[in-house]
């Protein structure tokens, strides 16, 4: 008989002194996410599909900031989602909390861009017309 998953612990049935972590798959260690400058030209959204091009790269913007995702799994990531290195972990690691981390899979983005192509579809949504570049027109024949 196949094993019956067991249903997702929620936060608000955790019992004194258990810790959210020991039923996560540790979304927080799966990705770091920076924040950019908010693109306002092509050369800027240029640069954001180029960071794109580059793998599991993705965008996010809440609010007012753009962020840069990278999604990477820390390398001392254990299998059972644990951290390796816990007792020498880095000081963001330390600061970080499960009061409102992704636990609950509720996180939700203003906008949310997963590839290249939706970054530049964007920026031809809210841009003016690019203009084309003097090496992208044609040359024309000189007429005496």
């Amino acid at each position: 008989m196949p094993k019956r998953k067991q249903p997702k612990v929620r936060r608000e049935d955790l019992k004194p002194g258990e810790n959210l972590c020991d039923h996560c798959t540790a979304k927080c260690c799966r990705y770091f996410a920076l924040p950019i400058e908010t693109p306002t030209d092509w050369a800027d959204f240029d640069h954001i599909r180029w960071y794109m091009i580059h793998g599991n790269v993705s965008i996010f913007v809440e609010g007012d900031t753009w962020y840069l995702m990278v999604l990477a799994d820390c390398k001392h990531l254990l299998d059972d989602n644990r951290c390796g290195i816990y007792h020498d972990r880095p000081q963001i690691c330390r600061n970080y909390t499960t009061e409102n981390c992704e636990y609950d899979d509720d996180s939700c983005y203003d906008k949310l861009f997963e590839a290249p192509e939706q970054i530049w579809e964007y920026a031809h949504a809210v841009l003016p017309p690019k203009k084309p570049a003097k090496s992208d027109r044609l040359s024309l024949p000189i007429v005496s």
